[in-house]
């Protein structure tokens, strides 16, 4: 077909079948449904139908426009390629723009700008340059975005973005790793996920590992294996976790947090903190009803609010708590408290108890320690 020829085809509706391979040079419309072998143009064509081909759909310094559904092996087109309805190929290369109002289903799709589609895609992978916006399910193996992408969740193993990922739905996935920004909205279930920025749930999160530079928020709650958040973590209702929770600064939230550890470098607020292990804060331990743990140790010029009862627990420099449980204690010097209960204790030089103070063990006191009642040797500490 010569440049700007114009086909018609018959029958009802129009079609026209070509058992080999349809040449175009460019610039051509098709007003019929088109099946062939191949098709090869050298620049633009309009199919106002579908397109139906067996092998491959190559078109050079041009774009594809297909109203109607297409069906191929092989597409390779280097500007732009536009599917009114069902896409279904094998493997896809577009140079520039993907857009499916269908349904959209192949093995590889390889985009170097972007892609837009508007039903449910399914693929093994998709390589998209620039952005991506989805806005059905999705069904994706590996996800690889150089900018930007939004989806309807669904289920993806591997998302790797170098911008922003956001998921509207409900998302099951094995990997996240963006360089930027995640949003995830409803209920959430995937294992490792690694973001450069901020990551936000708008939901509930069932997870193995985060790991986020910025802050991380989750609207609803999560349960998981570890956290390590470099800024900030709110978290609205409960938290479970199964191995460690490490904040650069300050952790919220809204229920109780369970975890095997928890470091914290300013503070913690919680309504209830239950951990198997250690707990190390370097400001604040804000508990309404209490931490539990083997081991607390609460940083410098610190402060606990809620009591806190423990096997051992190491108070810093000049730092403010309430009422400590423990068989061992350490107040190191400057401390207060409101009352200690311990097997054997250990209160440094300026030091001041402003209530009870009561051990079954053994008590050390240096010099300069306030105390506003006498220390008592007890048989039995309270519960």
């Amino acid at each position: 077909m010569g440049e700007h020829a114009l086909v018609k085809g018959t029958g009802s509706p129009p079609t026209i079948n070509v058992s080999g391979t349809v040449y175009c040079e460019g610039h051509n419309t098709f007003e019929c449904n088109l099946s062939a072998q191949n098709l090869e143009a050298e620049e633009d064509v309009a199919i106002n139908g579908d397109l139906i081909v067996e092998d491959s759909v190559e078109v050079e310094d041009g774009r594809l426009d297909v109203y109607g559904k297409m069906s191929t092996r092989h597409v390779d087109v280097e500007e732009a390629l536009f599917v009114s309805k069902d896409l279904t190929c094998g493997e896809i290369d577009v140079g520039g723009r993907l857009q499916a109002d269908g349904i959209v289903k192949a093995r590889d799709i390889d985009i170097g700008g972007s892609l837009q589609a508007r039903g449910e895609v399914e693929a093994d992978s998709i390589d998209v340059g620039g952005s991506l916006v989805i806005e059905s399910k999705v069904t994706i193996r590996n996800l690889d975005v150089g900018g930007s992408a939004r989806v309807k969740g669904g289920k993806i193993e591997d998302i790797d973005v170098g911008g922003s990922f956001e998921s509207i739905d409900q998302l099951e996935f094995d990997n996240i790793d963006v360089g930027g920004a995640v949003q995830l909205t409803n209920k959430n279930k995937g294992r490792t996920i690694d973001v450069g920025g901020s990551f936000r749930v708008q939901g509930d999160l069932h997870f193995e590992n985060i790991d986020v530079g910025g802050k991380v928020e989750i609207t609803g709650s999560g349960e998981g294996g570890e956290i390590d958040v470099g800024g900030k973590l709110e978290v609205k209702q409960s938290l479970k976790l199964t191995g460690t929770l490490e904040v650069g600064g300050k952790a919220e939230i809204g229920n109780q947090v369970s975890a095997r550890n928890i470091e914290i470098g300013g503070v913690l607020r919680a309504t209830k903190a239950v951990v198997e292990n250690s707990v190390e804060i370097g400001g604040l331990i804000d508990t309404q009803e209490g931490t539990i743990a083997r081991f607390v140790e609460l940083g410098n010029r610190g402060e606990a609010r809620g009591p806190i009862k423990a096997e051992e627990v190491d108070i810093g420099k000049d730092a403010r708590v309430q009422n400590i449980s423990a068989r061992r204690i350490l107040l190191r010097k400057g401390a207060e408290a409101d009352n200690v209960y311990g097997e054997n204790i250990i209160i440094e030089a300026h030091c001041r108890i402003y209530g009870e103070l009561q051990y079954s063990g053994e008590l050390r006191i240096g010099d300069h320690v306030s105390l506003t009642k006498h220390p008592q040797k007890v048989d039995k500490l309270p519960n």
